[in-house]
């Protein structure tokens, strides 16, 4: 008897932790589509629609909207043995006048707008979603179902919405072996050792989560391309996930070796104006929209790293495009990478990309989109905005992000990059709008960060990136504390406590990293190869520009890149208006100091602090955000599942250390250079230089 009231009492206490957190354990894979039960007055809310019979419909993105929103509603009202409501898909009546404590679904209401728009509107205990076409259908179901997972009233659900933009796109980094390039959450999500024949559900539950954000376009594979990608045995591989996804309105698109023709086309040359180069890409081009009629098109990394490209023939970026752009026509469009630095050019990397194509503006074809990242360099924690966006009136320029945090601690640094994004769509071009206005007719792509861990991004914090993505993509003028709450309570808990805690500490996560990274506009200090840890003295490889000394520049008077008229002039590609606000190194904003100026240690900055002391101060305080975020997140057990409760604390704490690491060997090789001492106060430096410098990581994921 003893020995059972002792194991009564192990499982009544095993009871009671596990209500203490919350709910049932979770893996991350539902992402922000849980669709966690209601409660109390939301609850009752819901409760006020009555079923009605659905009409049937043969469009099977009508019929997957109609999915969703049963399947939503019947786990919002926490009944998913009941199938408590029907749906209009395509009502004689329409409009919502006739329909009460109903639900109506209307796809073909041409008044509404172009691709993608709808209506959710609700009148007395009606709620009626109205679209031109199924698919804006399908996204207003989603904002249905986001409404209501916030908590909204249904009564009260109003929403008109449109994307800001044609092209919401993901870029994979995706190799057909299997690796992924810059990828921290595991092996790729595309099997393609066994397509066409097998196709994984994941591919299905990939596409439902990038429908419900708005996504409509994915490249499928690396930039750094395999020319084998082409062969018609991919070509039916690709066939298959085109066909998998069209019902959620996404086209697929296929990363293009440039030398295509040369490596699996028997040719001896890939110079884009050779007749029989031309009329090869015409062949493949067919071959691929006979199978594919709806296919994207190509986009291509060329001349860039290494990468084969038109310039390899004395051409030009616009004839290498334009020669694709023939092959393609008005079938699909080619999206051409800017992100190009060369050996031979020794100028400013930063000037580079703007160097080669803003000459050639005017010059492309109209289905070509140049593809801009949103920094000159390379997605760092902290960029100005590109010079090339507003420098190009008449070429179509497209954003280009990296959701994957190949700079800013991999997938288990929490660095929430919304705002990161935010900053530079909203940055003035001085051309007459800001970015996101340069880039509203065309689009934005994001480069993957998803993966074969269970919850997809290889930490669950970084699942907020995807969608935050996704989510500007449609509208850019959402502010990132906005996206931020709505991730957390669809993915975490709707409890406002919770919220309360869990926005704040998402909104300065990016500025901690940037802090105890790369503090007042350093950049590129992320040790080569991997880009894990801190590697600031890195001085002798072969090219200067993948040296961090090449951004630094810091010795014993000073640190930071002249980009000044005195120095390499980068300043010059911005508009007036715009460089005369990074021009002068007493009145620029902080954030930007050695971006674009190289000062003395003693240089005295807004705070009052030297520059040293101010280096310091932010090391410490990127250090000090991050154990706050981590005491913040402790406290929150009770409303989020141990497991992922767990996962989270776990990548905290490595965040914790490693962040500490990152301070610590930064101002140890800053001090071998300056010979000053730390500020009164600060803790010292733990270890030597030789220490810091003799770690290596041969299992970073990023090799």
């Amino acid at each position: 008897m003893r020995v059972l009231r002792h194991w009564m009492r192990v499982l009544a206490a095993a009871l009671l932790a596990l209500s203490a957190q919350g709910v049932r354990a979770e893996d991350g894979y539902d992402l922000w589509l849980r669709y966690a039960p209601l409660e109390g007055e939301a609850l009752e809310r819901l409760e006020t629609l009555s079923a009605i019979v659905a009409a049937p419909s043969d469009d099977p993105t009508e019929r997957l909207a109609v999915s969703e929103l049963m399947n939503g509603f019947q786990a919002l009202r926490g009944r998913p043995d009941e199938i408590w409501l029907g749906l209009l898909s395509r009502p004689r009546d329409p409009g919502p006048d006739s329909i009460t404590n109903s639900f109506g679904l209307g796809c073909s209401d041409q008044s509404v707008g172009g691709e993608g728009a709808f209506l959710v509107r609700t009148q007395g205990d009606a709620i009626w979603i109205a679209a031109s076409s199924p698919i804006g259908c399908l996204y207003g179901a989603y904002a249905l179902l986001r409404e209501l997972s916030l908590g909204a009233d249904p009564a009260t659900i109003d929403i008109a919405s449109a994307p800001a933009m044609p092209l919401r796109m993901l870029n994979h980094w995706d190799n057909p072996d299997g690796h992924v390039e810059r990828g921290y959450a595991g092996r790729s999500i595309f099997d393609w050792w066994h397509l066409p024949e097998r196709l994984d559900q994941r591919m299905i539950d990939y596409a439902r989560a990038n429908a419900s954000i708005g996504i409509n376009a994915v490249a499928v594979n690396n930039v750094n391309a395999r020319a084998y990608m082409l062969e018609p045995r991919y070509i039916e591989k690709v066939k298959r996930l085109a066909d998998a996804w069209r019902p959620y309105g996404i086209r697929v698109f296929l990363s293009a070796r440039f030398s295509a023709p040369r490596d699996i086309g028997g040719l001896e040359t890939a110079d884009p104006l050779d007749p029989d180069v031309r009329r090869w890409w015409q062949d493949k081009a067919d071959e691929i929209y006979a199978a594919i009629p709806d296919f994207g098109g190509f986009l291509v990394k060329a001349n860039s790293e290494g990468q084969p490209g038109p310039q390899d023939y004395g051409r030009t970026h616009a004839d290498g495009a334009n020669m694709l752009a023939e092959a393609v026509g008005d079938r699909g469009t080619v999206i051409w990478r800017a992100f190009v630095y060369s050996a031979e050019d020794d100028t400013d990397r930063a000037m580079q990309a703007y160097n080669e194509f803003v000459p050639l503006d005017g010059q492309f074809a109209d289905n070509v989109i140049v593809q801009v990242k949103n920094g000159p360099i390379d997605f760092q924690p902290r960029e100005p905005f590109h010079p090339m966006f507003g420098a190009m009136p008449n070429t179509n320029l497209m954003f280009e992000a990296q959701i994957t945090k190949e700079y800013l601690g991999f997938a288990s640094h929490l660095a929430f990059l919304a705002p990161m994004w935010e900053e530079a769509l909203d940055a003035d071009t001085g051309h007459g709008g800001t970015v996101a206005d340069v880039i509203a007719p065309v689009g934005m792509a994001g480069v993957a960060n998803t993966g074969s861990d269970r919850n997809w991004t290889g930490s669950d914090f970084d699942q907020a990136n995807w969608y935050a993505f996704g989510r500007l993509a449609w509208d850019p003028t959402l502010p990132s504390e906005q996206i931020a709450r709505e991730w957390a309570a669809q993915t975490f808990s709707r409890d406002e406590d919770f919220i309360e805690a869990t926005v704040p500490m998402m909104m300065e996560s990016r500025e901690a990293v940037v802090d105890y990274m790369t503090p007042l506009g350093l950049a590129h200090l992320m040790d080569t190869g991997h880009h894990y840890g801190p590697g600031p003295w890195v001085c002798d490889l072969a090219r200067p520009e993948w040296n961090p000394c090449y951004y630094h520049r810091a010795d014993a008077d000073g640190i930071g890149f002249d980009r000044t008229e005195s120095g390499s002039n980068a300043l010059s590609q911005y508009a007036p208006e715009v460089a005369a606000q990074w021009s002068d190194p007493e009145t620029i904003d902080p954030a930007f100091l050695l971006w674009f100026h190289r000062v003395g240690w003693d240089h005295r900055m807004p705070s009052g602090r030297t520059l040293w002391e101010e280096l310091v101060h932010r090391y410490d305080t990127g250090v000090a955000q991050v154990d706050g975020i981590a005491a913040t997140w402790a406290e929150l057990g009770e409303y989020v599942d141990a497991e992922r409760f767990r996962a989270v604390s776990e990548n905290l704490a490595i965040q914790q250390r490693e962040a500490r690491w990152w301070r610590d060997a930064s101002l140890a090789y800053w001090q071998s250079l300056n010979g000053l001492a730390l500020p009164a106060g600060a803790d010292p430096v733990p270890e030597s230089l030789e220490h810091y410098r003799s770690l290596s990581f041969p299992e970073a994921p990023g090799n």
